[in-house]
């Protein structure tokens, strides 16, 4: 009897701390959020120093909604998974498309972007043919840790693949002349060709989304063991896909539907 009275003991506070476990989960009031700062019109540092973009009007709108507290934390690209597994920030807003292999290291929120992945070049390219076989023996850039630059290490090993820390350090040099190739979401590059890239450069083609590389699309990425700040978020995600408000905030920047299948 003295046995089964300590076992039910300690079923009932492993059943205890799971509840304050759950309770706690629970209590996001305040959520720290870490995106990179140099992809814009995502995520962009202006001349004050201030985040600006699509993903911090969207995710400061969702927070409002959700009446949370929402700062933002700026960090390279190649060290953000690693932060936010450190505690250095709560969720990632950044960009990041919601891979397998990235699902191993933390969880998703529901997809709030989809867009096409294209290639840019010289002006002077006449070919609109990007194909492996096309760009052999071509340097072609993409942002390292990134989808783009996976696609490109799996598909184009005849090409001299280059790698770079931002988007920004690519498009400059393409527009150097030091690169022939880049490949990188559609809306990124059009904020480059539009802008500093207009004289310069130009789209030639698209790639096809590759779904064991490049996932299902955009998502917000959490600690695994934060599921109840995970499921706010997609709550939210999607009550903003049909109220208008993710529409209304994705107007103001793009031209074309950012949740393309």
């Amino acid at each position: 009897m003295k046995t089964i009275r300590i076992a039910a003991v300690a079923v009932a506070a492993l059943l205890a701390a799971a509840g304050v476990a759950q309770a706690q989960q629970k209590e996001w009031k305040e959520v720290r959020v870490g995106t990179e700062g140099a992809y814009p019109p995502f995520n962009n540092l202006n001349a004050k120093g201030e985040l600006e973009g699509f993903e911090i009007d969207y995710v400061n709108a969702l927070c409002a909604n959700m009446k949370i507290k929402c700062t933002w934390v700026a960090q390279d690209w190649d060290g953000i998974i690693p932060a936010l597994l450190s505690g250095k920030y709560d969720i990632i807003a950044a960009g990041m498309n919601a891979t397998d292999e990235r699902k191993k290291k933390v969880d998703f929120t529901a997809v709030y972007t989809r867009t096409p992945i294209s290639v840019i070049a010289a002006k002077t390219v006449t070919s609109s043919d990007v194909s492996p076989a096309a760009l052999k023996g071509k340097s072609v850039g993409a942002q390292s840790s990134t989808v783009h630059a996976n696609y490109l290490e799996k598909f184009y090993s005849g090409s001299s693949v280059k790698l770079y820390p931002t988007q920004e350090e690519a498009n400059l040099d393409l527009k150097n002349g030091r690169l022939d190739y880049i490949v990188a979401d559609q809306l990124s590059l059009e904020d480059f060709i539009n802008g500093q890239g207009k004289d310069c450069c130009k789209f030639v083609g698209e790639v096809k989304r590759d779904p064991a590389i490049h996932g299902p699309g955009v998502g917000m990425a959490v600690r695994k063991e934060d599921t109840a700040l995970r499921d706010m978020f997609s709550k939210a995600i999607e009550a903003s896909l049909k109220d208008g408000t993710h529409k209304k905030i994705a107007d103001k920047y793009f031209k074309i539907n950012i949740m393309a299948d």
